[in-house]
């Protein structure tokens, strides 16, 4: 990824933090394997400061979409503990595989490690962490092939490892790709952090941020009835915020 394809993807961008696009496909930072990975490119983000900016949360190798980078250490700090709290709102978009009951509803379902040694691999765990995801259906089809579809908003009020598709899977929903927890295939996982929402300053609106359909979720969403629409615009606060 070149500097100039990442500097293409930023979302927004003030004197404390950072809203990029993540692309599909890549880690967020490096893994016991190696390889390449977003965080290693950090430092085209830099805009004049004397350190890279580093990531105030996580998403999957392969979701798409909203990804927040604080500037320096206090700005993380303050990211963390919103983050901690609950107070930062994410909206994620998904087409899943079969026919929600309903269209809207509240996922309450404590999850727990599926095996010890894989810390990332999840499962339904009466015994588990609590764990909520709210779900509204925006639309319905059908594949190519005549499989039921639908494109899902989804709200996590937690969260867990992979909250997003263990729920789904478990509703019997599984998110179209997600060899993991779903039907294996060729699609890719079609899944993506659509926007979010960082009450970050004082006395000042919360930092919105959206990001657009990934080209690898295009079709399937327009199968739901998604149209296409405006790319977002780049977002800059030029003046230094207040911080508190």
């Amino acid at each position: 990824m070149t500097p100039e394809d990442l500097n293409a993807r930023l979302l927004y961008r003030d004197a404390l933090m950072l809203v990029l696009n993540k692309p599909s496909g890549i880690p967020v930072h490096r893994g016991p394997k190696g390889g390449d990975n977003l965080e290693a490119h950090f430092e085209a983000l830099r805009f004049g400061l004397p350190r890279s900016p580093s990531l105030a949360h996580r998403l999957d190798r392969d979701t798409s979409g909203c990804l927040v980078l604080g500037r320096h250490r206090k700005a993380l700090e303050k990211l963390g503990k919103l983050f901690k709290r609950g107070e930062i709102s994410k909206t994620y978009w998904a087409v899943v595989e079969g026919e929600p009951d309903g269209d809207e509803g509240l996922i309450d379902l404590p999850l727990g490690r599926l095996d010890p040694t894989r810390g990332w691999w999840m499962k339904v765990d009466p015994q588990g962490l609590p764990s909520q995801s709210g779900w509204r259906v925006l639309g319905r089809g059908k594949s190519p092939g005549g499989r039921p579809l639908a494109w899902v908003e989804l709200s996590p009020h937690t969260g867990r490892t992979h909250q997003l598709r263990v729920h789904s899977a478990a509703m019997g929903w599984s998110i179209l790709g997600d060899a993991i927890y779903g039907a294996p295939g060729p699609a890719p996982l079609h899944l993506h952090a659509r926007a979010i929402e960082i009450p970050l300053y004082k006395n000042k609106d919360p930092v919105r941020s959206r990001a657009p359909a990934p080209d690898h979720m295009r079709e399937a969403l327009s199968l739901c009835g998604w149209m296409e629409e405006p790319e977002p615009a780049f977002v800059m606060q030029t003046e230094a915020p207040v911080e508190g």
